[in-house]
């Protein structure tokens, strides 16, 4: 009887790539849920880059930060586009993690730092500012979440950086 030997090489295949965006962009004292709501996150290729998902827990509260990137869309959007894209991540954060009490939505942009200036630690100067934010409660529908988020109660806009931002 004869054994004939495979030279063949097994190799695990890589995980997709939402997974490891997943991981590299959560953050919070539960980051466990922060990669759970990242992998369905970065499953879709949205127009605005999302840049961070975390979370953090408090006794009973689970509160979500995801940060997007406020430059480089992938895509060309309208404001309205925009405001669609807040509505569909909350939706599929909260869709992920039924513990989750509210999400906070931030924007940011880089600021130009000279060379030489102390950007960490106790000294450091901001090397990033927001120019849209909101906070999303559980419970609150798509449509009025859609208004409130393209009107000015209870969000901030930076509107020069909305004006250059999006396409009219």
């Amino acid at each position: 009887m004869s054994l004939a030997l495979s030279t063949a090489v097994v190799r695990a295949a890589p995980p997709p790539l939402s997974e490891v965006d997943a991981e590299a962009r959560a953050a919070g004292n539960r980051k466990d849920i922060a990669i759970k709501i990242g992998d369905a996150i970065f499953a879709t290729t949205w127009a605005a880059q999302v840049s961070q998902i975390s979370a953090n827990q408090l006794g009973e509260h689970l509160i979500v930060g995801i940060r997007i990137w406020g430059v480089k869309f992938h895509e060309t959007m309208t404001r309205a586009q925009y405001v669609l894209e807040v509505v569909a991540l909350a939706k599929r954060a909260f869709a992920v993690e039924p513990g989750i009490e509210e999400i906070d939505l931030w924007t940011s942009v880089p600021i130009s730092v000279g060379k030489g200036v102390i950007v960490s630690g106790d000294l450091a100067k901001p090397t990033s500012r927001v120019v849209y934010s909101i906070t999303i409660r559980r419970g609150e529908g798509a449509a009025a979440l859609a208004a409130r988020a393209s009107g000015t109660h209870g969000v901030f806009w930076d509107e020069e950086w909305a004006r250059s931002a999006f396409k009219e």
